[in-house]
C-alpha cells in the first residue's frame, strides 16, 4: 500500500507495512559536489509528478570500518554525490496537523563513517509507539569538517541545520508537530547534537534533545584544525584552501584521513592534535567563532541552549569497543596503564585503587577500559549536566548496562550496544542473540515520552517509576535487564578522580 505526501520540492510515495509508511531518500539538499564542492548546503532541485521513496539514498563517501570490526559493525551501503538525504517513518502521512513528536536521528561513525539507512537505524518500530521517526546522512571527514581559510567550517553541522529546516518545514505532511521536535543521536551524532543546542544558526529548530555517548567536549580549537586542514592538504599534494582541495577527488581525501589517522596515532607529542590524540578520530566540529562560537561545554555553562530539555547517558562499558576486538586489552600490562592513567592527569596510584576496588580481579586492561569510559564518555555528560544545572535546567541522566552477550560476553556494556534497544530492532550482531525485548520496551518508552513532553517516563513494574533530573542527588537511571533503578551519585569515588579537569580549557573533560 502507498502514500503520496507533499514537500517543497515535490511530492514523495512511500511504502506502508503495518501500521507505519516509510519514506526513502528524499534529498535535503543538492548534492555538495562539483560547484557545490565544500560549500554550504544549498536547496534541492524540485521536481514534477511524484518522486517514489522505496529504496535508500546513497551514502556520503566514507572508508569503512577495520576488518577487526567485521561482523559486528554494519560499513553503509552504496556511496554516492547525492548524498544529502533524509528517511521518514510514520504512522500518520498525509495527515497534516496530525501533531505527533518527531525525532530526528543524527548518526555516529568517529566523524568519518556511518549513514542514516543502516538497518539498525529502521525508525519503523519506533515509529508504531506513536512518532515520526526521520534519519538523515551528512557530509563525513574531510568533506564535513575541515577549517578552510576560503570558505565556512562545520559543513556536516551546516548539513544537519539544512535536514532540520526541512523537517521545519515539511514534516506537517507526514502528521509530524514541527514545533515538537526532539534531535537524538549517539557518538558523533551525540557530539553534533551538543554542538547544534548552542548554535545560534539552529535556535528554534527543535525543542528537546537526546545525547547517547557524546557530549560537549569533543571539538578543535582553529589552531588544531589549521594543523589538521595543512597536513590533510600536504598529504593530498593540495593547498590547505577550499579552492584547492575541491579539486581532488574523495576517494583521495579519505585515504589521507586515514592516513593522518595513522600519524596521530604515533604521535609523540599528542597535545599538537588534540581531541584526536590517538587517532580515533581526525576531524572534529571546529570552533571557528563563527559557525560554531564556542567549545559546546563552555557555550552550556555560560547558559547556551537552557531552553532545550535534554536525556543524556552513555554505557557502562564504552571503551570495550574499542579495545576487545583489536586485542588492545590483552596487550596492555601494568606499566603501560601506569603511564597511561598519569598521561590523563590522574594520581596513577590512587586511579588504579579506585578502579581496581569496584572490579575485583580485574587487569590492567579492563582498568584501562574503565578509566576511558569515563574519559571520554561518562565525565564529559556528567559535565553537561552540571553545566545545565547551575542554570535551572532540568537534564535527564541513564546509564546503559546491559552486558552484550557477543564474542563471548567479553564487550560488556560497550558503545552502541543500547541502539537497538532504542529503535527496537533486535537482535543485533553488537548485542548478541540473547538482547532482551523488556528492555527495549522500557528505552522506547522512555525516549518517545520524552520526546513527547521532556521527560522520560521510567516502567517501574506495576507503577510508573519517577526519573529524578540530575540536580537530584546527581540521579541516574539505570537501564539493564532488570526493572529500571534510580541510582544516587553512582560510583562517586571515580567521578571525583576527575575533579582536576573542569570545564574551561582545550582539554577539559
Amino acid at each position: 500500500m502507498h502514500s503520496t505526501v507533499p514537500t517543497s520540492a515535490g511530492r514523495v510515495r512511500g511504502q506502508r507495512t503495518g501500521e507505519v509508511t516509510t519514506f526513502l531518500n528524499i534529498p535535503y539538499a543538492a548534492p555538495p559536489f562539483g560547484p557545490r564542492r565544500l560549500r554550504p548546503p544549498q536547496p534541492p532541485q524540485s521536481w514534477t509528478g511524484v518522486r517514489d521513496a522505496f529504496a535508500p539514498g546513497p551514502a556520503a563517501p566514507q572508508p569503512g570500518y577495520l576488518p577487526a570490526m567485521a561482523g559486528l559493525l554494519q560499513d553503509a551501503g552504496p556511496q554516492g554525490e547525492d548524498c544529502l538525504n533524509l528517511n521518514v517513518w510514520t504512522p500518520a502521512p498525509g495527515r497534516r496537523g496530525g501533531g505527533l513528536p518527531v525525532m530526528v536521528w543524527i548518526h555516529g561513525g568517529a566523524f568519518r563513517n556511518g549513514a542514516g539507512t543502516l538497518p539498525a537505524y529502521d525508525g519503523a518500530r519506533l515509529a508504531a509507539d506513536g512518532v515520526v521517526v526521520v534519519t538523515l546522512n551528512y557530509r563525513l571527514g574531510a568533506e564535513g569538517f575541515l577549517l578552510l581559510p576560503d570558505g565556512p567550517s562545520n559543513l556536516g553541522l551546516l548539513d544537519q541545520i539544512a535536514a532540520l529546516e526541512w523537517v521545519r518545514d515539511n514534516i506537517a505532511e507526514f502528521g509530524g508537530d514541527p514545533d515538537n521536535v526532539t534531535v537524538f543521536g549517539q557518538s558523533a551524532g551525540a557530539i553534533c547534537v551538543t554542538a547544534l543546542m548552542t548554535m545560534e544558526r539552529a535556535r528554534g529548530l527543535f525543542r528537546r534533545a537526546i545525547t547517547q555517548s557524546g557530549a560537549g567536549h569533543h571539538s578543535h580549537p582553529e589552531p588544531i584544525a589549521r594543523r589538521l586542514t595543512e597536513r590533510l592538504a600536504a598529504l593530498v599534494g593540495a593547498e590547505p584552501t577550499r579552492e584547492s582541495l575541491a579539486a581532488v577527488a574523495p576517494e583521495r581525501l579519505i585515504a589521507a584521513d586515514a592516513a593522518l589517522s595513522r600519524e596521530i596515532a604515533q604521535a609523540t607529542d599528542p597535545t599538537l592534535w588534540g581531541e584526536s590524540a590517538g587517532g580515533g578520530t581526525t576531524v572534529l566540529p571546529v570552533v571557528d567563532g563563527d559557525t560554531l562560537a564556542q567549545r559546546p561545554i563552555d557555550a552550556l555553562a555560560e547558559g547556551a541552549g537552557r531552553h532545550i530539555d535534554l536525556l543524556t547517558g552513555t554505557t557502562s562499558d564504552e571503551f570495550r569497543l574499542f579495545l576487545v576486538p583489536l586485542g588492545i586489552d590483552q596487550r596492555i600490562n601494568d606499566e603501560a596503564l601506569h603511564a597511561f592513567l598519569t598521561g590523563l592527569g590522574l594520581d596513577a596510584d590512587r586511579a588504579r585503587a579506585v578502579y581496581a576496588a569496584a572490579r575485583p580481579g580485574a587487569g590492567p586492561g579492563d582498568l584501562f577500559s574503565a578509566a576511558m569510559s569515563d574519559h571520554a564518555y561518562r565525565i564529559p555528560a556528567l559535565r553537561v549536566a552540571e553545566a545545565r544545572a547551575a542554570h535551572d535546567a532540568d537534564t535527564y541522566v541513564y546509564e546503559f548496562a546491559w552486558p552484550s552477550t557477543a564474542l563471548d560476553g567479553a564487550l560488556g556494556a560497550c558503545h552502541m550496544t543500547e541502539i537497538g534497544f532504542v529503535f527496537g530492532n533486535l537482535p543485533t550482531a553488537l548485542a548478541g542473540p540473547a538482547a532482551p525485548e523488556e528492555l527495549s520496551a522500557h528505552m522506547r518508552r522512555a525516549w518517545t515520552s520524552f520526546a513527547r513532553t521532556g521527560r522520560p517516563t521510567a516502567d517501574g513494574g506495576e507503577e510508573e517509576m519517577h526519573w529524578p533530573s540530575y540536580s537530584e542527588h546527581r540521579g541516574v537511571m539505570r537501564l539493564d535487564g532488570a526493572a529500571p533503578k534510580v541510582l544516587l551519585d553512582p560510583a562517586a569515588d571515580q567521578r571525583a578522580l576527575w575533579h582536576h579537569l573542569r570545564r574551561a580549557g582545550p582539554r577539559g573533560v
